[in-house]
């Protein structure tokens, strides 16, 4: 079972209040929430795997990854990935650039360089500083990580094509927006940029995005 935010509901109140398209957006999705799985390591494991790659291929890939080790399929651990030998990594059909960069994670995970218990006291900015140090994942894989699995209420993931299209779409009538533009829309969103983000997201395709 996943886990939803406490402030959704909260969220889609005020985001309703402050935003006409989100006043419309909102209710087409129902009960629909945003819903946290898996642990930290495996989540950004999975997130490496997937990267570049259509997301049928990347679950292709990730089964056959998962087949390599023993234990729960939804939780994988850094030292079991340590274990593994690159050949049969390969075998599984991960790229040596793949590889280096989930023995990369496991190395961080392994010897603490993450603070994950520290996690919720931190904010944002520190986290993404933590995870971008790992070789593989850059801002967009770390403000991902954010929203999906720490569930952080107001994260504006700029990288996103998937969130800028929503904006062109839904607030320019599809004309090509810029960064800057894109951020002053979603300044009537904050505090809870992340859950807008989520709607625009759906509007562009009614299942959840499978992004994390």
């Amino acid at each position: 079972m996943g886990v939803t935010p406490l402030y959704w509901d909260e969220a889609c109140r005020h985001l309703a209040k402050r935003d006409r398209v989100m006043k419309k957006l909102i209710p087409q999705f129902g009960e629909a929430r945003l819903e946290s799985r898996g642990d930290a390591f495996t989540t950004l494991a999975r997130s490496i795997i997937g990267q570049q790659i259509s997301v049928p291929a990347a679950q292709a890939m990730w089964e056959k990854f998962l087949a390599l080790m023993a234990g729960p399929a939804n939780q994988v651990a850094p030292a079991a990935v340590l274990a593994l030998d690159a050949a049969l990594m390969r075998a599984a059909g991960l790229s040596a650039r793949k590889i280096d960069y989930l023995c990369d994670l496991a190395q961080h995970f392994e010897a603490g360089s993450v603070h994950v218990p520290q996690w919720q006291q931190m904010d944002d900015e520190a986290i993404i500083e933590e995870l971008v140090a790992i070789r593989g994942i850059g801002r967009w894989t770390a403000e991902m990580f954010l929203i999906f699995y720490l569930m952080r209420p107001n994260v504006m993931p700029l990288d996103d094509p998937g969130l800028i299209k929503g904006i062109s779409q839904n607030y320019f009538s599809g004309e090509p927006v810029s960064r800057a533009e894109a951020r002053e829309v979603a300044d009537a969103w904050a505090p809870y940029r992340s859950v807008a983000t989520w709607y625009i997201w759906r509007s562009l395709d009614p299942l959840p995005p499978a992004r994390a």
